[in-house]
């Protein structure tokens, strides 16, 4: 087990913890976030539907519980590790992301110490933006890209420590 405080643990991601995390749903506008069906992310190999992605580049958060708050996708990239996370619903809005993001900044840099820590927020996620700026992410690039729902803006940002 890694735990980078006495907040959150990350843990490699089981079959059960893709169910559940599969079966989330988040309110408009956030249902941009809904996950697809965990049948067709297995049968379809679908990010961690692939059993090799889950385990090279998965973790779920725990809270001091030991309940199933998040999720982490560590993506490696040239230099960098592009932070893909979720949390529960049920934990969002509450003031728990600018911990969560920060957390997870750290884990990934104590994963890949050489690294440079970044992630992707859709443009119009002020909720999001605020909680990853108060985290220790600065913003430093927007650019489109596709998305579920077609092509977004979104702001990159990077942990700083």
């Amino acid at each position: 087990m890694t735990q980078n405080s006495s907040m959150y643990s990350f843990e490699p991601m089981e079959i059960q913890h893709a169910q559940s995390i599969c079966s989330w749903r988040y309110p408009y506008p956030f249902d941009i976030y809904n996950l697809r069906d965990w049948v067709d992310m297995k049968t379809n190999s679908i990010e961690f539907g692939d059993p090799h992605i889950r385990n090279e580049q998965y973790a779920v958060v725990l809270n001091n519980d030991q309940a199933l708050i998040g999720f982490v996708q560590f993506f490696p990239m040239l230099g960098v590790t592009r932070l893909g996370f979720g949390m529960h619903p049920e934990w969002c809005g509450g003031g728990n992301g600018a911990s969560f993001a920060q957390e997870t900044a750290l884990e990934a840099k104590g994963r890949t110490p050489d690294n440079e820590i970044d992630l992707e927020v859709l443009s119009w996620n002020s909720r999001a933006y605020k909680a990853y700026k108060k985290a220790g992410f600065v913003h430093t690039d927007t650019y489109e890209r596709p998305t579920p729902t077609g092509m977004q803006m979104v702001h990159c940002m990077v942990f700083i420590e």
